[in-house]
């Protein structure tokens, strides 16, 4: 009877010890797959953001019709950090940056912090709102893009393999 006990003591420990990886890699992808969608939404709100800015005209510090000038210093994005030109901005997200404006578009590419090899520095920003140091971006190779039109986003290109696929 003791054997029978002790032998059906191992096997529960045995079980709930496979439960609990089991537990914690679903937690893990979990977390991953809710910081991907919060990148999505983000360049979502930077698509939404630089639409206005499109149309706006240049009077009222706008594009005037033209994404050739767009950076994140122009549109309303949550950011913790834009880089000086303003093709880079970082929110606890990822990092997020503009490339090839021109008049009719532009691309968003986004790198999620939630990427094991996912790297960035934020600037320190003074009292006074001053920026004492550059932030430094050291993005991955793993990345999320949209194209930007003027009415319109097309998800392009994504590096990370997932099994959802974003909305158009």
């Amino acid at each position: 009877m003791g054997q029978q006990q002790l032998l059906l003591v191992i096997l529960v420990t045995i079980l709930v010890g496979v439960a609990t990886v089991v537990a914690i890699n679903v937690f893990g992808s979990s977390a991953e797959n809710a910081n991907r969608d919060a990148v999505r939404q983000d360049m979502l709100s930077i698509a939404t953001a630089a639409q206005g800015w499109y149309i706006k005209p240049t009077m009222l510090a706008g594009g005037g019709n033209d994404f050739t000038n767009i950076t994140f210093s122009n549109i309303s994005f949550a950011s913790n950090a834009v880089n000086q030109t303003g093709d880079y901005a970082i929110n606890n997200n990822g990092t997020y940056q503009i490339t090839q404006p021109t008049k009719d578009n532009f691309l968003v590419r986004a790198y999620p912090s939630s990427e094991s090899d996912y790297n960035s520095t934020l600037p320190v920003i003074g009292v006074d709102g001053s920026i004492t140091t550059e932030a430094t971006f050291n993005t991955t190779t793993r990345y999320l893009e949209v194209k930007v039109l003027k009415n319109s986003v097309l998800w392009t290109k994504s590096s990370i393999n997932t099994t959802t696929t974003p909305a158009p």
